[in-house]
């Protein structure tokens, strides 16, 4: 958000636009229809042609009224009082039983139509989130570290729901297009100038319902921010994973206040446009009443000077009052669907965004065999639109099968040392070679296949014990063996085999059935994904914080020894873990400081040897 709308959307101030970005905005209409025609062709051509179908009702019906009014006048002249035979009533009571199938028909197509209408939108919004959630997979993890992202995201995920009022509205309008034709030919045929009136009377509508369209499409557009907070303050206001510390540090009214005030920020920028619009709506509603009315005066001096039977009088005066309404609703619509077709942009906007970091197109597959292994070569790097270097200078190999331990403190750039080997990001200086290749040119499926991590902020995913572990090597989910055999080598077997429902038993609290689990007991299932993984290069960056030194050191001690031939890289503030290591790379302030293994960095007396003996005497 810029800061021109951020100061919009705390002032109930939205930037305006024309008619010619909201008239631009239907471009956006043929790439949704097509997503719609992907989804599902059948339904969408049924949809169509049942609506088609319904369009030629309405005049249709009018004009078995007139015939049905005309019938009647013809018979009272002819009898004039006389009784009436029931054969001469036949034409009439066919007439009526026709009016009647016609609106039973009619019935039916609408029961259709919305059958199809709803089968289609969930079709389409279940399409769209899925590729909102294939295209979020696909971007770089730099775009999630930016509230710019975030905006573009927010507004993408609300097309997932509402679109599937943009295809009622879509084909409602086309729809009433076909009506509208009809019922114009019929007013065409008879007066010209009735039609123009009724046109002329409704413009000033429209263009006030499309202004105001454009007024609520810059205010939710300027408030994607402030929106994203409320959510986030709901959230943090009534969670599973902020209840402890909402209760404890008494937060309840910190975020029931800001939330508040937030909410009535916005609740006034948008009332004042409601309100706007209601009384605008209000008065221009009355010059569309005036010339329906002046041309229904018309139509009834034709009737009595004889110009036109009664059941002309009928079908016109019906004709007229059903294409106002038609035509109101056909423009206001106009205007709702540009204002949609802008939100579209949106969605479209985020699905066309393309990651940087990807495969090129010679991209050279994973070696079966890691050779040479990993060589940083001055790499350097910072984090998007900062000054500062995380890391700078860095030179450094991780041999084949070699166990390395990354150690530093925070801040140092262990973490972000660990997303670059991982490709996650890429170098701003330097390069990282693996078999002396530029790691930029593998395939980075093949890569990111090969390689294994549990981060220090893993998550608990709210499925099965048995799922949680196979999330490591997700396409193997049933491969029951195989899990049991990773659980058993992070110890999460012992935490499985206390639940009730062993494997199969919903972890979290989310859903029904389902059990928490101590901090510790879900490192272990998080270290379980790594196993489960069996990738050549495995990395654990701090992931056992919440165990005690006599369980990290059983976890660490097991990894060393099932990583046997891999490449490894451990990440642990206790030293008693990284001396297991074959080597130990120091980091202090992004820049590598030392390297050796324990013994050696304790004899030079650097900066490992002096936080060593500050963690050792926390144990004397």
């Amino acid at each position: 958000m810029t800061k021109q709308q951020k100061m919009a959307s705390k002032n109930g101030i939205v930037k305006k636009l024309d008619l010619s970005q909201q008239i631009g905005a239907f471009k956006n209409l043929p790439e949704f229809f097509l997503l719609i025609w992907k989804c599902n062709r059948f339904l969408t051509t049924m949809n169509i042609f049942l609506r088609v179908v319904k369009a030629g009702i309405p005049i249709t019906m009018l004009y078995v009224g007139k015939l049905i009014i005309d019938e009647i006048v013809k018979i009272s002249d002819k009898y004039n009082g006389v009784e009436i035979e029931l054969l001469e009533l036949s034409t009439l009571i066919f007439l009526v039983i026709l009016e009647l199938g016609l609106a039973i028909f009619s019935d039916l197509l609408g029961r259709g139509i919305a059958i199809v209408d709803s089968l289609l939108g969930d079709l389409v919004s279940h399409d769209i989130s899925l590729r909102l959630m294939k295209q979020s997979a696909r971007l770089d993890l730099e775009s999630f570290e930016d509230s710019e992202f975030y905006d573009k995201l927010e507004r993408a995920r609300r097309q997932a729901s509402s679109r599937i009022l943009l295809i009622s509205q879509s084909l409602t309008q086309l729809q009433d297009l076909v009506t509208v034709v009809f019922l114009s030919v019929a007013l065409i045929s008879f007066n010209f100038w009735l039609l123009l009136l009724l046109g002329l009377t409704l413009v000033p509508a429209f263009l006030g319902e499309t202004h105001f369209n454009n007024q609520s499409y810059s205010l939710m557009y300027s408030w994607t921010q402030e929106r994203r907070e409320l959510d986030y303050l709901r959230f943090a206001g009534a969670s599973d994973e902020t209840a402890k510390e909402v209760k404890v540090f008494g937060l309840s009214n910190f975020f029931s206040s800001r939330y508040k005030k937030l909410a009535e920020e916005y609740y006034q920028a948008n009332k004042k446009i409601v309100i706007r619009r209601a009384t605008w709506g209000a008065i221009l509603s009355v010059m569309g009443n005036l010339g329906y009315y002046l041309a229904y005066l018309v139509i009834i001096f034709k009737t009595i000077n004889g110009e036109l039977t009664l059941g002309d009088l009928i079908f016109l005066s019906g004709s007229f009052l059903r294409l106002r309404s038609l035509m109101e609703s056909f423009l206001i619509r106009f205007s709702s669907i540009a204002d949609s077709a802008l939100y579209l942009r949106d969605l479209f906007d985020f699905l066309e965004m393309e990651p940087q970091i990807k495969s090129n197109e010679k991209a050279i597959s994973f070696p079966k065999n890691i050779c040479d292994g990993f060589t940083f070569e001055n790499v350097g790097f910072r984090y998007p639109n900062m000054e500062q270097w995380v890391l700078r200078g860095i030179n450094f190999t991780i041999n084949p099968g070699e166990k390395v331990a990354l150690v530093g403190e925070n801040g140092a750039g262990k973490t972000t040392l660990v997303k670059l080997l991982s490709r996650l990001y890429d170098p701003d200086e330097g390069r990282i070679l693996l078999d002396g290749q530029d790691l930029r040119d593998y395939d980075i499926h093949g890569l990111r296949d090969s390689v294994g991590v549990v981060f220090q902020d893993y998550v608990k995913y709210h499925l099965t014990a048995q799922d949680n572990i196979a999330v490591g090597r997700i396409e193997d989910r049933h491969n029951h063996l195989k899990i049991e055999e990773a659980a058993k080598k992070s110890s999460a077997d012992k935490v499985i085999n206390k639940l009730p429902e062993g494997y199969n038993q919903m972890i979290g609290r989310w859903f029904k059935r389902g059990t928490n689990l101590s901090g510790g007991e879900w490192q272990k299932m998080a270290i379980a994904r790594v196993y489960m993984r069996d990738a050549k290069l495995l990395i654990l960056d701090e992931p056992t914080a919440a165990l005690d030194a006599r369980a990290e050191h059983e976890i660490f001690q097991k990894f060393v020894e099932l990583t046997n031939e891999k490449c490894a890289v451990l990440i642990s503030h206790r030293f008693s873990t990284t001396r297991m290591a074959d080597r130990i790379i120091v980091l202090h302030e992004g820049k590598l400081i030392e390297q050796g293994t324990h013994d050696e960095l304790l004899f030079a007396k650097g900066q490992y040897a002096e936080l060593f003996m500050m963690q050792s005497k926390g144990f004397r």
